[in-house]
């Protein structure tokens, strides 16, 4: 399958990086902020450029000034984004000129190997000017003259990015069912990595933050074919580290790309917190089936008096947007309930491939309809004519109407509670597309 591909911003401070990205990034925001419970600090995000999606990091800016603060913690950071990235866009400022910082960060990015683009930002001349060739001596070919601030030249270093994108070799997809395992520090992920394929496989300690890399693992179980894609811990925002756990995201990112199921693990004996609910964000808006994997089980104190039910409930008011989500209860120290969680695994990912005859589906929309017309809404009553399931990775149904804009959400949900009814998608995300009919 093609990787989308990582694109990292690099720079000293106050070149005009955060700009940039805001700049390239802008359409996307939007779209997902809107969706309840999912915010974060956004250092990276989806970006798309002619069909093109990627992702993109913002880097802090990189200084010679050791007493600057985070100063080392931000060159440990970009480092990371670095060695994460395809491609590393490196930002300098036209008003300054070239100063032995930028020297510094150029030698780093040559140990790199990675393609750079030069962009020379805060340039707002029309035309190209003889000055550019002075930062040829900076070794990275010929700079692209850019205005993040007013959008000049910003096209140009997207078609670049983009050809060196299309250039990522295509990775082969191993053989059955990927998943990947992510949350936060501590919850449990490499117990469970380990309970899973039945060794210490991967090394397994309490303290938050030890799994760095990370480490896929092939197996089969009961005649199925598995690969974990095992991941770095999430760790939580607000400490020293708080520039690393950023970036520590981004392995997390890269393997819920390559996921068929993600499995969202959370240490049942603490409170619920918003670094949870926002790394269940992370596979959320890459679309991706999740299942919320309760850890600890064994030692969830009082579990006598509080069933199973309250706790589950308890847990799925924090991840509200999860509504489809399955969840399971397991203990990674006692190898229990590990027979559950894989037959979760196995039924969501047989929903993936569930296709819908597009005559029966549309059968079960005409009795809808009658059952629960449209309500009357922004002036009109929306009329679905037909629906059809094309060809993708998640679900997806595009359904032909009279006008989009009649659409009331809570119908969207209604058709979707039929679509599930009647033809399962158990744990699974669905796309609904409402499209006016030519």
């Amino acid at each position: 399958m093609a990787r989308k591909g990582t694109v990292a911003i690099v720079g000293r401070p106050n070149v005009g990086k955060s700009t940039l990205f805001n700049r390239i990034i802008r359409e996307r925001l939007s779209i997902v902020e809107d969706t309840p419970g999912v915010t974060r600090d956004r250092i990276y995000s989806y970006s798309e450029w002619l069909t093109r999606e990627f992702l993109i990091i913002d880097t802090g800016g990189i200084t010679l000034d050791h007493n600057a603060p985070f100063a080392q913690e931000i060159k440990v950071q970009a480092e990371i984004a670095i060695e994460e990235a395809d491609v590393i866009v490196f930002v300098v400022s036209y008003k300054d000129g070239i100063i032995s910082d930028d020297q510094m960060i150029a030698k780093l990015l040559y140990k790199s190997k990675k393609p750079i683009i030069l962009a020379v930002n805060k340039y707002d001349k029309q035309e190209k000017d003889s000055e550019l060739y002075e930062y040829m001596a900076l070794g990275f070919g010929e700079p692209i003259p850019v205005s993040a601030a007013h959008g000049i030249g910003v096209g140009d270093l997207l078609d670049e990015i983009i050809s060196y994108l299309d250039a990522i070799p295509v990775v082969e997809k191993p053989p059955g069912i990927n998943f990947s395992l992510i949350g936060r520090p501590n919850a449990g992920k490499s117990s469970l990595v380990n309970a899973i394929l039945g060794e210490e496989r991967v090394i397994v300690s309490p303290i938050a933050g030890t799994t760095t890399d990370s480490i896929d693992t092939s197996f089969t179980r009961n005649q199925e074919k598995y690969t974990v894609i095992d991941t770095a811990g999430i760790r939580r925002r607000g400490k020293v580290y708080e520039k690393l756990e950023k970036y520590s995201v981004l392995r997390a990112v890269s393997a819920i790309e390559r996921s068929d199921v993600v499995l969202v693990i959370i240490d049942g004996t603490v409170p619920i917190t918003d670094q949870d609910t926002n790394i269940a964000g992370l596979a959320f808006e890459q679309n991706k089936p999740i299942i919320l994997v309760v850890n600890k089980w064994d030692a969830i104190a009082d579990k006598e008096t509080q069933t199973m039910n309250q706790i589950e409930k308890h847990i799925r008011s924090y991840f509200k947007y999860l509504s489809y989500a399955k969840m399971v209860f397991v203990s990674a120290l006692e190898k229990k309930r590990l027979n559950q969680l894989f037959d979760t695994i196995k039924t969501v990912y047989e929903g993936l491939q569930i296709r819908v005859k597009t005559s029966v589906l549309n059968e079960i929309l005409v009795k809808a309809q009658l059952l629960n017309p449209p309500p009357d809404f922004n002036g009109g009553r929306l009329k679905i004519y037909y629906a059809t399931q094309p060809v993708g990775t998640i679900p997806t149904f595009i359904m032909f109407c009279n006008e989009p804009k009649y659409l009331h959400f809570s119908y969207k949900r209604f058709i979707e509670n039929q679509i599930r009814e009647h033809f399962g998608f158990e744990g699974i995300p669905i796309k609904i597309l409402f499209r006016k009919r030519k």
